[in-house]
């Protein structure tokens, strides 16, 4: 069971939380259950029933387990949410989709009933959804085998947890207990009659017709009219509400009438639903071996003996036929059997030997997202839990959180106790200490009327003075002989079930009956007497409300406390007067600390706290010590001079002694929350358990897995800490800053709760502990609670308790950090300038340096990063970036700092000028470091955010426009880093591809950027890294010099021919030829992506080369045409720099059939450019090969733009080459009948000028037959 991690909490119910869980080792998440032990008997039942039960639509039960306070059970998890929530969203369901989910919910309870199981509560919250989608039914709390009665089984769990089983007992756990409103409880069921599979068929009728109308066959607020309308009405005709379009089939109808029949002998049985038309066919796996033929359903007695948890032996299964069947064929016996052959079968697991552990189950510190419910717990509708700003809001609690440090520690000492750590429990008739025999008594013997409470609490006051007296003098008579002692022990017995009523106890104690149990007490002969005298004083003094000074309360104390001592050696007689006396005790404690009495009131005597230490010391039973234990924790509970008496010197380590040598559970927490409530009082009590014992075997002590221990544990240690003991050992002590911080791990949300509280005072007194803390994963503890905390989530208990200590925790982490950064940069400034700094300045930095760190902890948490990113931390952190003196591990530390900032734009949006002002000029100068890791560091960030900076800046731009050469952030580039670029871009690996990151940034959002590249010429620079670089055209690197020289070629105001003459038509040549290459031989998915992005770049630069090329020789020659004459050699100078670009039509034509459709347009664009400036001079323009590829893409193509622009360029290569022309008639038969066949499909006007281009280009190569397309 310690093999479980519990992430969220996926739902939660009455007495029980729903986590996601995972098995240890694995990836195989489940659903883990938490439910009160109160809930046993529901648990256990579904235990019994699905234990080995295992279909596609009934949720998987793994395993169950115990702790001390909880039944922990490992089912399927289903991710989908339920049934009702998916009504809730849609309304209403098409008949279709309730045929789908109808055939699970058939199949899943003939499963059930296959298998002799009642599912009894069938509705559609307990219907849950797999992530597939598939139905699972869940809960079996309320279900049975078929005939039993639930309430007989529920009894007997209760019994072997010791509860007394009587009428009432079985009262509660009525047979047909039906939780709610009974929507979709049948008739015979709400009548009395016992649950039979016709009532479940019934409730399967009702799910129907729920899913296709939206809302249940019978509905009221009120339950006894719904009630009526399900005996006596018939449903509505289903439909759902606006959509008369949507009618319910003749089959459906007819279904909801079968299944909704009142008289379950008329309503349909199994077969006769197997074989519905409605479902078409679709159950006819089931049909081989139907339900209404069950044979092996238990009969009344073997299943009762069978769920007897005291049952030895196994119990044969009787056949019976089922009242429904139409068949009388037998069945063969289930696979698999819910009975319970042995006491140990429906035990819940626990830890070796014997000790519950409730931390088996560790809850996961990785924050994951919120899911809706995957199981819904007995009684619960899961509450799905959402996402909220965690930030702000942690921001908007830590402003208004406390006025001053003052305000901070006094809201910090009133979280140390709560109202979970002061909980008191009877110590009279206290099952968990000895189990007491259930008091009975014979009415016939009592010599005075049996009156029940009512009857008395209606009396008069002359009839109640009476019954009094009449009961004082049966107590006061003498014990002549057995029969007189027997009468008066029947007596005492009748009055123990009656002072357990307050009222009755208020008027008793304060009666003449009280002096006369005191006289009894001291004068009884019979022990017996004497022990049950001592119990009515003990239950009196629980169950009254009410103390008058006169009653003699003292007496009473000080005879018990001489009893005690009397026969301190007959361990029996002291485990029937202590209770007594400590109920006594309790009782005046209480009323003490509430004022209703002066203290001197009720003295008690010194030896009544002696007797008690006693009872506590080695060598008593153990009952005896628990008893004394438990009345120490009562009473300290109060605040009273009756606690101030067990205050001792020694009390705290007889306590501790008692803790570590006890095996039960419950003996163990006893004590230690005797002395968790002492120390509220004392914190002296722990301190000397601490100095007695060692700081390391109490810090074990955490380690025991119960969580009460643990929650006491803490608080005790809070409480110590908030008052300054042991403080500066403990604060200093690395080990118990771990042993703390492991404790967030719990399931336990006041133990997390209580961890962060102990935390917060260990930090501060000693801010240092907060590097450890961060190192020990608090930053992602503190990110997981605060999402469980955050407002518009339900906050009950726990929660509500663990946002206060998580607030104050984080308020004072955040108030801390400017301290920790003052402190850095006061050591680094004190050394500044100096070679050898003193013996107090090295004491200094090496305080104040290692906790840098903290800060990079801080800023990548949600939690603290919107608090403490401010002007002036950001103005802080620059400064520490100008003192490059200091240690490499503080720069570093700095930059992944700084780093975290730029993952979040709005941040740095809002502090951009102090960014631009502190931040960037000492990055710049890092980038002139000779420490190579600073320098690339800093030009990773500087590219970063600089990207940032622009991009927001031409986003916030109203009309567009560029900005200026002006701008703060460029003027810092171009004074202080261009000029250096060229050294930075010849350096070594990998610097020049973070350097050119920052030109790629530059260049995207600033256009004037590029002119400050012409400006330092640092084109020819750029042209040296792509011929570094050409072997690994896939590389980073590469990748990114070609992403700056797209960005480049497409700035307007670029002068391209400098890029020209710099030979940019050789490397774009070069770079093509490899892209397209790696692209067409490209396998993986992983590489063909990049090739295609490295391809579709390259091919933008040379559209805009030649597209600038075009413009140029067009201007040329319209000048020519005008008469304008001009200087026709930069054309002719241009196009003969570019012509080696012809070399890529082959490439560019073996491109056209690709499937992606942007390197398509982008290669035949590219394409058309070229053949118009240089027409066929290709010689290999069209080969074969190519001719293949435009035949292929003729083909494929279904668009007439597209088809014009290839049949453009088909011509244009055929018309300026006659050598093509003839290669197209001799060898391209199929480029041929693609053209022909674009000529006979014209039929419409797009399509006859394609066809028209393809008839001429037919003519031109002289193909006759063709005819001219109309």
């Amino acid at each position: 069971m310690e093999n479980f991690i519990l992430y969220e909490e996926i739902g939660r119910g009455n007495k029980t939380v729903v986590y996601k869980g995972r098995r240890k080792g694995t990836i195989n998440f489940v659903a883990v259950v938490c439910s009160d032990k109160s809930k046993r008997a529901g648990v256990a039942n579904w235990v019994r029933l699905t234990r080995g039960l295992t279909h596609k639509n009934i949720m998987t039960f793994y395993e169950w387990y115990e702790t001390s306070n909880s039944l922990w059970l490992v089912v399927e998890l289903c991710t989908g949410g339920s049934l009702e929530s998916v009504i809730a969203q849609d309304e209403c369901l098409p008949e279709d989709v309730v045929r789908e989910f109808g055939v699970e919910l058939v199949t899943g309870l003939y499963h059930i009933h296959k298998h002799g199981i009642i599912y009894c509560e069938l509705k559609p919250g307990k219907i849950l959804l797999e992530g597939s989608g598939t139905l699972k039914f869940s809960s079996f709390c309320w279900a049975r085998a078929d005939g039993e009665d639930l309430g007989k089984i529920f009894a007997l769990a209760g019994a072997e947890e010791g509860e007394d089983i009587n009428e009432s007992t079985l009262q509660r756990y009525s047979k047909n207990t039906v939780q709610g409103l009974p929507l979709y409880t049948a008739p015979e069921a709400i009548k009395g009659d016992n649950f039979c599979r016709a009532s479940d068929l019934w409730s399967l009728g009702c799910l129907l017709y729920e899913m296709f109308t939206g809302k249940p066959p019978f509905l009221s607020e009120s339950r006894s009219e719904l009630i009526e309308k399900i005996l006596s009405e018939d449903p509505l005709r289903p439909g759902p509400e606006g959509s008369a379009s949507h009618k319910p089939s003749a089959e459906f109808i007819s279904l909801l009438d079968g299944l909704l029949q009142k008289d379950p002998q008329k309503r349909l049985n199994w077969t006769e639903l197997l074989q519905h038309p409605f479902w078409k066919g679709s159950l006819s796996q089931c049909g081989g071996e139907s339900a209404d033929r069950q044979g092996t359903s238990l009969s009344r007695e073997d299943t009762e003996s069978s769920v007897s948890w005291s049952a030895k032996g196994s119990v044969d299964a009787h056949k019976s036929l089922d009242n429904l069947s139409s068949s009388r064929a037998d069945l063969k016996p289930p696979s698999s059997s819910f009975k319970i052959e042995t006491q140990t079968e429906l035990r819940p697991k626990s830890v070796v030997d014997g000790e519950s552990n409730e931390s088996i189950f560790l809850l996961s510190s990785r924050p994951t997202p919120r899911t809706n419910s995957a199981v819904e717990a007995r009684d619960a509708t899961t509450v799905p839990i959402r996402n909220s700003s965690q930030g702000d809001s942690c921001m908007k609690k830590a402003e208004n959180m406390c006025s001053s440090q003052q305000d901070m520690e006094s809201k910090l000492k009133e979280l140390i106790y709560t109202e979970s750590d002061l909980i008191v429990t009877p110590i009279i008739d206290n099952p968990k200490i000895i189990k007491q025999v259930p008091v009975r008594f014979d009415p016939k013997t009592l010599h005075i009327p049996a009156h029940s409470v009512e009857k008395l609490l209606s009396m008069k006051d002359v009839d109640w003075n009476n019954f009094l007296k009449r009961v004082c003098s049966l107590l006061d008579s003498s014990e002549k002989n057995t029969g007189a002692a027997r009468s008066k022990l029947n007596l005492l017995y009748y009055l123990c079930t009656l002072v357990v009523h307050q009222e009755i106890a208020n008027r008793l104690i304060s009666s003449q009956l009280f002096p006369i149990l005191i006289q009894q007490l001291r004068a009884a002969t019979n022990w017996d007497i004497r022990a049950n005298v001592a119990r009515v004083i003990g239950l009196l003094a629980l169950h009254t409300s009410e103390l008058g000074e006169n009653v003699p309360v003292s007496e009473a104390i000080t005879l018990l406390t001489e009893l005690i001592r009397e026969n301190f050696r007959n361990s029996k007689l002291k485990q029937c007067f202590l209770p007594a006396l400590g109920e006594l005790l309790y009782l005046i404690a209480s009323k003490e600390e509430k004022g209703e009495h002066p203290r001197e009131c009720w003295a008690v005597p010194s030896a009544a706290y002696t007797v008690l230490m006693r009872c506590l010391r080695e060598g008593e039973e153990r009952v005896v010590n628990h008893i004394a234990a438990k009345i120490i924790e009562n009473v300290c509970t109060t605040r009273s001079c009756h606690a101030q008496g067990f205050i001792t010197g020694e009390i705290g380590p007889v306590l501790w002694y008692l803790f570590t040598h006890s095996t039960g559970d419950s003996l163990k927490i006893t004590p230690i929350s005797a002395l968790c409530r002492i120390t509220r009082s004392s914190p002296n009590a722990f301190q000397s358990v601490i100095e007695k014992v060692g700081l390391t075997a109490v810090l074990n002590s955490l380690a025991n897995g119960i969580c009460k221990i643990q929650q006491y544990m803490l608080t005790m240690f809070s409480a110590m800490l908030s008052c300054g003991i042991h403080l500066q050992r403990l604060i200093q002590e690395k080990d118990f800053v771990t042993t703390i911080t492991r404790l967030l791990e719990s399931p336990s949300t006041f133990i997390r709760a209580k961890a962060f509280l102990v935390l917060l005072q260990v930090l501060i007194n000693n801010r240092e502990m907060l590097l450890l803390s961060c190192q020990t994963r608090l930053m992602m503890y503190i990110e997981r609670d605060s999402r469980k905390t955050m407002p518009g989530k339900e906050q009950q208990g726990g929660s509500e308790y663990l946002s206060k200590c998580l607030d104050l925790l984080i308020y004072h982490i955040v108030r801390e950090l400017p301290g920790i950064l003052g402190d850095i940069l006061s050591a680094l400034t004190n050394v500044s300038g100096r070679k050898h700094p003193s013996t107090v300045q090295a004491k200094q930095l090496k305080m104040c340096l290692p906790m840098m760190p903290v800060v990079l902890h801080l800023v990548t948490s949600q939690v603290f990063r919107p608090q403490i990113v401010t002007k002036e931390f950001l103005f802080n952190y620059g400064i520490l970036l100008v003192r490059q003196a200091a240690s490499e591990e503080l720069i570093k530390t700095t930059l992944l700092t700084f780093e975290a900032v730029t993952e979040h734009p709005s941040l740095l949006m809002t502090h951009r000028l102090t960014v631009e002002d502190s931040i960037l000029p000492p990055l710049v100068s890092l980038v002139h470091s000779q420490n190579v890791e600073w320098r690339l560091f800093s030009l990773q960030l500087l590219s970063e955010t600089t990207s940032l900076l622009l991009s927001h800046e031409v986003m916030a731009e109203k009309k567009g426009e560029s900005l200026n050469s002006n701008n703060k952030l460029l003027s810092l580039i171009r004074d202080l880093l261009l000029p250096q670029y060229e050294h930075i871009l010849l350096a070594p690996d990998p610097v020049p591809m973070y350097a050119l990151k920052l030109l790629v940034a530059l260049s995207e959002h600033s256009p004037v950027s590029v002119s400050l590249m012409e400006e330092i010429h640092l084109f020819p620079v750029i042209f040296q890294v792509i011929l570094r670089y050409q072997n690994s055209i896939l590389g980073n690197t590469m990748q990114t010099v070609i992403a700056l020289l797209n960005n480049i070629v497409a700035n307007k105001s670029m002068n391209m021919m400098i890029l020209f003459e710099g030979g940019l038509a050789h490397h774009v040549c070069s770079l093509l030829t490899e892209a397209v290459a790696l692209y067409l031989e490209a396998d993986d998915k992983g590489s063909t992506k990049t090739a295609n992005v490295l391809l579709l770049s390259l091919l933008d630069i040379l559209q805009h080369m030649l597209t600038y090329t075009a413009n140029i020789v067009r201007q040329t020659l319209q000048a020519q045409k005008s008469g304008a004459g001009g200087d026709t050699q930069a054309a002719e100078d241009l196009l003969l720099i570019n012509k080696p670009l012809t070399d890529l039509i082959s490439r560019l034509i073996q491109l056209l059939p690709s499937e992606d459709i942007e390197i398509f347009l982008s290669a035949s664009q590219c394409l058309l450019l070229l053949v118009q400036l240089y027409g066929g001079n290709n010689q290999e323009s069209m080969s074969p090969e190519n001719m293949g590829s435009f035949a292929e893409v003729l083909k494929s193509k279904k668009d007439p733009r597209e088809l014009k622009l290839l049949l453009k360029i088909i011509k244009r290569l055929i018309t300026s080459n006659k050598k093509h022309s003839e290669s197209l008639k001799n060898d391209g038969d199929a480029l041929i009948q693609a053209l022909e066949s674009l000529t006979q499909t014209a039929s419409s006007h797009a399509d006859i000028a394609v066809a028209s281009l393809a008839f001429e280009i037919l003519r031109t190569v002289g193909c006759e037959n063709i005819k001219t397309p109309k």
